[in-house]
């Protein structure tokens, strides 16, 4: 849908004050948030503004809060991949990483970990900014920059309020790094997320931020690398015989003994809205810190060597997994390489 010039001042100005924005301010960006019914379902709509030279930008994020509650199965684990997850947050203490680039599902998949954790004896806690999806049982701290209350400030306080569990929204900095770290030595289980590309590069990430190598190499138990990809829909997808050619491109491994792949493309249909996907599942790494990779860590090997000992002891890489999919059916080779490196 493509809407007249004139009306735009006007239609972000009523969204503005529908999220509870300044409407007078049009030069720095702001951030605010909306709920509202749509068809019979609660949804919150969290809004960004961007000021830029034709005038105001507005980007509105659908939360759908029924995924707050969702299975760690729902995401699109593979079991091996699940089975690793779960020894880690298992565990009473020990930091867990989710990694990935912005809209990964890498908070929903820290909700659902807390929903599996969640019982009535452990007192969980989050810091978050914003608070996305608010949950039955746990103690949720909204970040407030205005008041002073940053995640490391909140991060601090939260310690004296003996939580069992710990989410802290982002490590965006070397000081929050450094708590949440030395939080997960004394007895904490810590979830949190990160920004970067795998698994094996997410322990030097940290080091480079200012944190002592044999505090991550103690605090880190495992590293989940995450993308989202659009699933097939299941009404008008169709299956084909891929070229060797294709395959082989994208490093599919045929040995000797193994058939043919059977793929699947999508096709479109009323279902679908004419895309040929309908709705989207994770594609994982697990990378689980055993005592070999933690003194890779403190030695400050290179994120190479810490992959191939982590493929080792078997991990499956992110690509692996997509292809995994693939194969299933769940999704598309094309939709892989657009998510995966």
């Amino acid at each position: 849908m493509r809407s007249p010039k004139n009306i735009q001042s006007g239609l972000i100005s009523r969204l503005k004050i529908m999220a509870d924005l300044n409407i007078a301010e049009r030069r720095v960006p702001q951030d605010g948030r909306m709920s509202g019914v749509i068809a019979g379902k609660a949804v919150d709509l969290r809004v960004a503004t961007l000021p830029t030279v034709f005038g105001e930008k507005v980007v509105m994020r659908i939360l759908d809060k029924s995924t707050a509650l969702l299975d760690l199965k729902d995401l699109g684990f593979l079991p091996d991949a699940l089975e690793r997850y779960e020894i880690a947050y298992r565990k009473p203490y020990g930091t867990i990483l989710v990694t990935g680039p912005t809209g990964s599902g890498k908070s929903t998949t820290l909700y659902a970990t807390l929903n599996a954790v969640n019982d009535p004896t452990k007192n969980i806690i989050t810091i978050e900014d914003p608070v996305e999806y608010r949950m039955a049982g746990i103690n949720q701290v909204q970040v407030n920059a205005k008041a002073g209350l940053s995640f490391a400030t909140a991060l601090r306080s939260v310690l004296r309020s003996d939580p069992d569990i710990l989410l802290v929204g982002e490590v965006r900095d070397r000081e929050t790094a450094n708590i949440a770290v030395e939080s997960a030595l004394t007895g904490h289980l810590v979830l949190t997320t990160l920004h970067t590309n795998d698994a094996a590069s997410t322990p030097t990430r940290l080091v480079e931020m200012g944190v002592e190598p044999f505090l991550v190499g103690s605090a880190l138990d495992c590293i989940v690398a995450q993308r989202l990809a659009r699933r097939l829909c299941s009404k008008c997808k169709e299956s084909y015989a891929p070229e060797p050619g294709e395959l082989e491109s994208v490093g599919w491994d045929l040995g000797a003994d193994e058939e043919f792949p059977q793929l699947y493309r999508p096709v479109g249909c009323g279902f679908c809205g004419r895309t040929g996907f309908h709705g989207r599942f994770a594609i994982q790494e697990v990378l689980l810190v055993s005592e070999e990779i933690e003194r890779m860590i403190v030695e400050r090997a290179h994120t190479e060597d810490i992959k191939k000992v982590a493929l080792a002891q078997g991990m499956t890489t992110l690509r692996h997994a997509g292809l995994f999919q693939a194969r299933a059916g769940t999704t598309s080779l094309e939709e892989v390489l657009r998510v995966v490196a």
